[in-house]
């Protein structure tokens, strides 16, 4: 049965983050609210969690996964990025994007697109995101919490904890954060590519 966190979507209670935190380092998968939608999240060296998530979705092994950064200096660890990249990214973060580039050795292999070695990155805006990524002090592996014959994600706590509730280890609910994705931006090749047209506004990178 998943633990159900109740937190203050804009202030949240540091007591409550860190028990959060202290399940994600035991390996325990959470779905949990950012700046455009819900998302299920696990650590980066959770393998088990990983392949739950999957399952949960009901994805193959091709299917990116987004590291969800707490800022850009954490995002340069795990990304490379040119001066006219990291100018387009900086002016936009933190917000609704999700970046495709190239992934640097921090990043595990069996976590990049197997044919091109990117990743995806986002810095969010969410209040609770940014405090569960202050106190956990690494990126989170992140994947939308949109389920398997469904078009929209899910956006109330209750909801996710009912029906995910032994599929997840933790549920943490700070209210409804929107239906609307990240606008996707692969900026790995020579020219910016829109792949997904979503929250962020997608005319900086056209």
């Amino acid at each position: 049965m998943a633990r159900y966190y109740d937190l203050h979507p804009d202030n949240p209670q540091p007591r409550v983050i860190r028990q959060v935190v202290d399940l994600l380092c035991a390996d325990g998968v959470i779905a949990y609210p950012t700046d455009s939608c819900y998302a299920l999240g696990c650590r980066i060296g959770n393998r088990d969690g990983v392949e739950r998530i999957r399952e949960i979705r009901r994805l193959d092994d091709r299917h990116p996964f987004t590291l969800m950064c707490a800022d850009f200096a954490q995002l340069g660890q795990f990304v490379k990025l040119s001066n006219a990249v990291f100018r387009q990214v900086k002016s936009v973060i933190p917000g609704s994007y999700t970046f495709l580039l190239p992934a640097t050795a921090e990043v595990p292999r069996r976590l990049q697109d197997p044919r091109r070695r990117v990743v995806g990155a986002r810095v969010p805006r969410h209040a609770v995101t940014q405090a569960l990524l202050a106190e956990l002090g690494e990126p989170l592996l992140t994947s939308t919490l949109l389920l398997p014959g469904e078009d929209e994600p899910m956006t109330q706590g209750w909801e996710i904890k009912e029906r995910l509730d032994h599929l997840v280890d933790a549920v943490v609910d700070a209210g409804d954060c929107g239906l609307e994705p990240t606008t996707v931006v692969d900026l790995s090749g020579p020219e910016p590519e829109i792949l997904r047209r979503g929250a962020g506004d997608p005319s900086r990178f056209e």
